[in-house]
This record gives C-alpha cells, structure tokens and sequence, in this order.
C-alpha cells in the first residue's frame, strides 16, 4: 500500500541545512534530511572557514510527480560552499511535473557560493525550479545554473516537454535580481534564435555581493574564449553571465574562472575546486 501510493504521488525529499560561524569556523550546525536528499559529511579542504558541502541525489533523477524541498540558513558570518554529487537527470514525465524549490537564508557577513553540476533534461520531461535567496545586509551569494536540453550526446533534442526556472535574490525586501524563465519543447523552439538556436545548453553565473567595477566586467569577457554564445551584465549589486551553447565543459569552465576570479576580487579566497568535480 506505501509503497504503490510513493510510485503514484511520486518522492518527496526534504533537506535541512543550518550553518554557523564558531570562532572562526563555519560548521553544519543542524541537518535534517529525507530521502531522496542527502549531504555528506562536510569537509575543509581550504580550512575552517569554508565549510564545503556535497548534496546528493539517491535515486538517481526524477519524475513526473517528485518533489524537492531544500532550506538553507547561514547564519551571521558562515561562509559555506554546497555543491552537487552528480548531474541532475530529469526523466520522461508520466503526464506529471517534477519540482524542486530551494529557500536560503544568507544573514550578515555570511556568503553562500552555491555550485550545482549540470541539469539534463530527458526529452518529454517537465520540470520546474524555484530558487529564492533572501540576504541580510552585508551577505553575498555567488550561484549558477548550468541545464542541458535533451540528451544531445545520444542525438536527442528536447521537442516534447517544459521547462521553468524562476529565481529571486531580495535583500531587506528588496529584489535585487528576479529571472523567469520557461521553454516549451517542440521543434520550432529548439531551432528559433529566441529560443535554443539549436544549442541544447544554457547556463547562468550570478554573483550578488557589492558593486562591481567595469573592470571587473571587462575581465569577466575577456575570460570567455568558447564557440557558444556568451553575455555578461553589470547588476546593481553585482554580475550576471549568460551562456548558450553545445558543450559543458565550455560553460563550466567559463563560469569556473569567473567564478576563481569573483573569489579573489571580493572574498580574499584562492582556488579551490571541490573534489567531487574532479572523480
């Protein structure tokens, strides 16, 4: 009886994560999680200050009637990176939406750097995300988003389907960035130059933290040396890049130098890339 009305109504994981600054360190203060979210036991690979965090997806990927619910609170002056055990794979829907919704808080003097792997989305599926990031004064939170339509090293195109992406950055009530997105598949779209143009990737870097210079800006371009197509936007408090293209080792390692480059510029960090990006 569970079991067949989990198949109907589909999975419905829950994390919990709260981080804190103890003299200095920041530490996983309260996890709760349930399957199929998990996190692994956090590291320091670039001391106690960072605490990294690797979230994990145990079933695999999702279908139609799945739900994903993360909160995330870092409180004053936690400084954590959280990244992803694997690309998301999103499958051929039965009829139903699959979702995630993700909630961070970011207090004072705290700063999020929110690292998922790419997103794939199977053909047919229909998948919606919502991210809202709320910032206390003085936070930052650097995130990107990278999805890839279809599964193109098969030849697949992504023709029956939707998809939807919806974020908001407020600070103290006030938007400091709000990106709605929505593609329905079909063939038209695929190919339309507003659409797809028949790149099956697109990804955006978002950087909210402090103003950014025209310098930064200008060395923000002049990292991208890809085939894609590539944008960068000075925001009010910060940067936006945009990516649309065919290959994600381009994107990401677009968005992994601006990302090094951001780390240095604002938060007096090295280079540092989470192993679980490396196996």
């Amino acid at each position: 009886m569970t079991c067949n009305s989990q198949i109907a109504e589909g999975w419905h994981g829950k994390l919990n994560l709260v981080y804190a600054d103890r003299q200095g360190a920041t530490q996983l203060i309260y996890n709760h999680q349930q399957a199929p979210l998990k996190v692994q036991r956090p590291f320091y690979p670039e001391g106690e200050k960072v605490c990294h965090s690797v979230i994990l997806h145990t079933a695999g990927g999702m279908v139609g009637g799945d739900r994903l619910s993360s909160n995330i609170h870092l409180q004053p002056q936690a400084q954590a990176l959280i990244t992803t055990a694997a690309a998301s794979k999103i499958y051929r829907s039965n009829g139903l939406q699959a979702r995630q919704t993700i909630q961070i808080q970011v207090d004072t003097d705290a700063c999020l750097e929110w690292l998922p792997q790419e997103t794939i989305l199977f053909n047919d599926a229909i998948y919606r995300q919502d991210l809202r990031v709320e910032l206390a004064t003085g936070a930052s939170f650097l995130g990107w988003e990278i999805t890839r339509f279809g599964r193109s090293a098969r030849g697949e195109k992504f023709l029956q389907g939707e998809w939807r992406s919806h974020t908001e950055i407020w600070q103290e009530g006030i938007p400091l960035w709000i990106d709605r997105q929505c593609l329905r598949g079909s063939e038209e779209t695929f190919h339309s130059p507003h659409g797809l143009a028949g790149k099956p990737i697109v990804g955006s870097l978002v950087w909210v933290g402090g103003a950014v210079s025209a310098e930064i800006v200008e060395k923000t371009r002049n990292l991208w040396n890809g085939e894609g197509e590539a944008g960068v936007s000075r925001l009010q408090h910060g940067l936006l890049c945009r990516y649309r293209g065919a290959s994600t080792s381009e994107v990401r390692n677009w968005f992994i130098n601006v990302w090094q480059m951001l780390r240095v510029s604002f938060l007096n960090r090295g280079n540092c890339i989470p192993r679980v990006w490396q196996v």
